[in-house]
């Protein structure tokens, strides 16, 4: 197929609540959602990452149409994963010049979703059917995004939709930290997990300390306790002095850097973010590697409502006992795309729609669109 036609749409959705994290606060939800088509009838969608820094999502979009489309309009393609692969060599240099490696990487990875939808959808298949014969029909979720000191009512909720498993958010008071986590634990019904993540707030000695602290809670994993870049030794350190089980990805890049992740033996849970690097072409083959390697894939994701569907529908190719994320605050920019899909018991069903199942945007959202560019000038 050949594609003649680029469509990038930005969204900015106010929040009642900020999600607060160890390195910053997010006061809107942004989405940049991009839309291929062949000249045929057929399109595909895709969702770039857009989170951080505040002034990413219109950035996001401008690289794509001013830097990167001239790559893609008029390309022929034969597999989804070629376009992946052709990007990543030739922006390279491009890249490099004015060392914005992650703007250009969230930008590919994105194409490569909205790629691999649009071969999805032309092949009449799902997503997750087009990746995977043995795909499962739903994928089992934890609810995340949770104030480690004001996660009770949202975990209430979250339990009333059947959902087993709570990652709230730590690394701003290591003390209360702890006496939160300990509150949580306790509340705790039988069958329910509870998971922490740092967002790389300590150094290797305060989080070795933290994990010590927190060693009887049985936390099902702690995320990110160190950063992300931190030596793969430190890693490996901090493993074997943490009986918590460690989990990273959503801040590694690369196919080396994840089989090196992999094989380090530090990590039990590993997250690439479908919408920040790899697309469905880079987190599926570092999916389908982590569960050959006995570990758990639990894609990271805090978007849109098109990103968190291609996780779900990567997760369920992929196979194991992973997780999928969904974020407990309220964004429009997701539910409104997710509302046709309620979580049952605790799982996320699979449609059997071709791609990802989505046609044109939720009308819903019109509201919080602050711009369009379009290949076609339209």
């Amino acid at each position: 197929m050949k594609i003649d036609r680029i469509t990038v749409h930005v969204f900015r959705a106010p929040t009642q609540k900020p999600v607060a994290t160890s390195f910053g606060v997010m006061r809107d939800r942004p989405a940049v959602f991009v839309r291929l088509s062949d000249g045929e009838g057929a399109h595909g969608w895709g969702e770039i990452f857009a989170n951080w820094p505040a002034a990413g999502a219109e950035h996001r979009a401008r690289l794509l149409m001013e830097d990167v489309a001239d790559l893609v309009l008029g390309r022929e393609v034969e597999a989804p994963e070629q376009l992946f692969d052709a990007l990543t060599r030739q922006t390279h240099i491009r890249a490099l010049q004015c060392g914005e490696w992650g703007p250009f990487r969230q930008v590919i990875a994105g194409l490569d979703t909205a790629m691999h939808d649009l071969f999805a959808r032309r092949a009449d298949l799902s997503l997750a059917a087009y990746l995977s014969a043995e795909a499962g029909a739903s994928v089992p979720v934890y609810a995340s995004g949770l104030h480690v000191s004001a996660a009770g009512e949202e975990i209430a909720a979250a339990r009333a939709r059947g959902i087993k498993a709570f990652k709230v958010k730590v690394g701003f008071d290591a003390r209360r930290d702890l006496d939160d986590l300990g509150a949580l634990v306790a509340g705790l019904q039988q069958g329910e997990a509870l998971m922490a993540d740092a967002n790389q707030a300590w150094s290797l000695h305060e989080a070795e300390e933290f994990a010590r602290q927190s060693e009887g809670l049985h936390l099902a994993w702690l995320e990110e306790p160190i950063r992300a870049d931190s030596p793969l030794g430190e890693w490996q350190r901090l493993a074997q002095a943490c009986a918590t089980p460690l989990a990273a990805g959503e801040n590694i890049v690369g196919f080396q850097d994840f089989a090196a992740a992999i094989e380090s033996g530090a990590f039990t849970v590993l997250q690439p973010d479908v919408a920040k690097w790899g697309g469905v072409s880079g987190c599926l083959a570092v999916a389908r590697q982590t569960v050959a390697a006995g570990l758990r894939y639990c894609p990271h994701f805090l978007g849109g409502g098109i990103g968190l569907l291609a996780s779900a529908h990567v997760l369920a190719a992929a196979g194991g006992d992973g997780m999928l994320e969904l974020d407990a605050n309220a964004n429009p920019l997701r539910d409104s795309f997710v509302a046709q899909h309620p979580v049952t018991e605790g799982a996320f069903p699979i449609a059997e729609s071709p791609g990802l199942g989505i046609d044109t945007l939720p009308d819903e959202i019109a509201d919080f669109r602050t711009l369009t560019l379009d290949s076609a000038g339209a």
